[in-house]
């Protein structure tokens, strides 16, 4: 999935079900996702912290925040990217992810980018 953003940023995800680190009979579906931002703006910015609304299909909803991702706040100037892997555990077979990512400028001018809501699902359970 893609989508920019009025600010210039790119967000494309992709989501890998993880079979070998799931429980099915145990209600664990473990997933990693993979989530690439480009900069296609004319600005440099840092990624400040995020924010992840997590639903499984039973409605359950898990909110994480944190500084930066995987351990890190990069900053993409114009016409860079940054891709990063981290993962989530859900007690259903399928759910979604959205959430947004803060930034802040170079000039300090803090903003929002949003992450847009992706699928989680093991594999022929949606068609």
């Amino acid at each position: 999935m893609e989508k920019s953003d009025q600010h210039g940023f790119m967000i494309r995800t992709q989501v890998h079900y993880l079979p070998d680190q799931s429980d099915e009979l145990g209600n664990r579906f473990v997933f990693s996702y993979t989530i690439n931002i480009t900069n296609l703006g004319s600005n440099t910015a840092k990624l400040i912290s995020r924010h992840w609304i997590i639903t499984d299909a039973n409605h359950h909803v898990q909110e994480v925040r944190g500084q930066g991702v995987v351990g890190e706040q990069p900053s993409l100037g114009p016409n860079q990217s940054f891709e990063y892997t981290s993962g989530t555990v859900l007690a259903t077979q399928v759910g979604t992810m959205r959430g947004s990512y803060q930034m802040q400028a170079v000039d300090g001018t803090e903003f929002d980018i949003e992450i847009p809501q992706f699928v989680l699902s093991v594999p022929r359970v949606l068609h």
